[in-house]
């Protein structure tokens, strides 16, 4: 796991005693989590299988998962999509990263999810379009959740041949267990991360929410 960072402490109630919880124990509430789902345990063996390089499953259906666990929703509620994060900078065209896109539909059909898969080495080539401002190149998918626009998002997971998790979370997993929306501001990102948790509240009213102008 990357380091994280400081942050200051929480405002606000927490929703999962995780929330204050050591890293470790944090750590190992999260695996706890994604071992009991099977869509996500069917995409991590979907990424460790097709030998996907530096592949992750990232973001949304991570966190999105653990506050279901919290607040007793079923498993897949607000999952739109399972985004699959890769690193393959030998070839940065649209084309080679559809063919990765294809491939990956094509092996995962039978799991009958919504496949959201990204070369990370070529994000900055559509970035600044798309977002209104510019990103430096990464130099591994290990490097994406640092940029998501609120800190809750940053975590990603893989798991190892021998069946072990990796886990990348740069901010902690805080944020994550505490439902807590607070935006990334080394980026500015603001109106993303503003949007994403108006869809995230309705869904989930028990979170709690700094907004980009707070």
């Amino acid at each position: 796991m990357h380091d994280s960072v400081s942050l200051e402490p929480l405002a606000t109630e927490t929703r999962s005693p995780l929330a204050n919880a050591p890293l470790s124990s944090q750590l190992e509430g999260l695996q706890q989590i994604v071992s009991a789902d099977p869509d996500l345990m069917a995409v991590l063996r979907l990424i460790r299988d097709q030998e996907l390089p530096d592949g992750w499953l990232v973001a949304g259906c991570i966190y999105h998962t653990v506050w279901n666990t919290i607040t007793g929703r079923p498993r897949r509620a607000g999952i739109k999509d399972y985004d699959i994060a890769y690193f393959d900078g030998s070839d940065l065209s649209y084309e080679a990263e559809d063919r990765v896109i294809g491939r990956l539909a094509e092996a995962g059909k039978s799991l009958r999810l919504e496949l959201e898969v990204r070369n990370q080495a070529r994000v900055h080539l559509w970035f600044g379009n798309r977002f209104g401002f510019s990103m430096p190149p990464m130099a591994s998918a290990a490097e994406a959740p640092a940029r998501y626009a609120s800190l809750a998002h940053a975590v990603a997971v893989r798991l190892t041949r021998a069946g072990g998790f990796e886990v990348v979370a740069p901010f902690g997993l805080r944020d994550v267990f505490a439902m807590h929306l607070r935006p990334n501001r080394s980026h500015p990102n603001g109106a993303t991360h503003d949007a994403k948790a108006r869809r995230c509240l309705a869904i989930w009213p028990e979170l709690t929410v700094e907004w980009w102008n707070e």
